[in-house]
């Protein structure tokens, strides 16, 4: 994990939309308790040194409890008020921007870092497609600090890489291989191995569930559940030799 810096007062969003990031009320509520701050502690240092007038006891309140969830610059500053991370106020980030807002980046930060203009990038954030070279893909990898999951998942991929997984499982693997290497760039060797493992306890599964029920919906139900995680199951199989290793030399072709 990064070093935890309080964020800058002036580092909140430019963008235009309303969008908010997955909220751990809990986090925060133990994270103001644990500076024996009150809610309108929280309040007045929104307020006062965040720029954020409108925050009132009863904001923090309602966050704390669920109810409701900060917009981004309502979280940055939440984030400073707490003295943490934006990361620690949030669930797993699950897209482009969240990724972002967990680092306490600007969008103009990120857009500069990988060639890109600003608006451009913010159309990418808002559509979750990223489009980039192979050197920004890199480049938006190692300053996100994205592990390979995370890169596919917010560069837009993981609907295409589900399709090839349920159509390498169903049929012969060998033949997906190659597609499936243009939308998660690793070697060969482990992509073959995690195709036909998963191929192999797909097949496995199907056949140990038909002898035991003798065949119908069950075998069907429980052949779609396993299709329906189908990238769940991907990662797990390559877990222990990729995922914990980063995404360095990842590609931006074949979405």
């Amino acid at each position: 994990m990064w070093p935890v810096r309080r964020p800058s007062p002036h580092a909140s969003e430019s963008s235009p939309t309303t969008t908010t990031p997955p909220f751990d009320a809990a986090a925060a509520r133990r994270l103001r308790v644990a500076l024996g701050m009150t809610p309108e502690h929280v309040a007045h240092g929104m307020r006062v040194s965040y720029g954020h007038p409108h925050v009132s006891p009863d904001h923090v309140i309602a966050w704390e409890r669920g109810i409701t969830a900060p917009t981004n610059s309502e979280l940055t500053a939440l984030a400073g008020v707490l003295w943490c991370s934006p990361a620690e106020l949030i669930g797993r980030p699950r897209t482009l921007r969240e990724h972002r807002i967990a680092r306490c980046l600007a969008p103009e930060d990120v857009a500069r870092a990988v060639g890109h203009d600003v608006h451009s990038y913010l159309r990418m954030e808002e559509t979750d497609s990223w489009r980039g070279t192979d050197r920004q893909s890199a480049a938006l990898a190692d300053l996100l600090g994205l592990r390979l999951p995370d890169f596919v998942a917010v560069t837009g991929r993981n609907a295409k890489l589900g399709e090839l997984l349920r159509s390498a499982v169903t049929t012969r693997w060998q033949a997906y291989v190659r597609p499936v290497a243009k939308v998660v760039p690793l070697d060969r060797p482990f992509l073959e191995g995690a195709l036909q493992a998963l191929h192999e306890d797909y097949q496995g599964h199907m056949a140990a569930t038909l002898s035991w029920g003798g065949g119908g919906s069950d075998a069907g139900d429980a052949g779609q559940e396993f299709l329906d995680r189908i990238v769940e199951h991907f990662w797990a199989k390559l877990q222990d030799d990729t995922a914990r290793e980063g995404v360095q030399g990842v590609s931006s072709g074949g979405v």
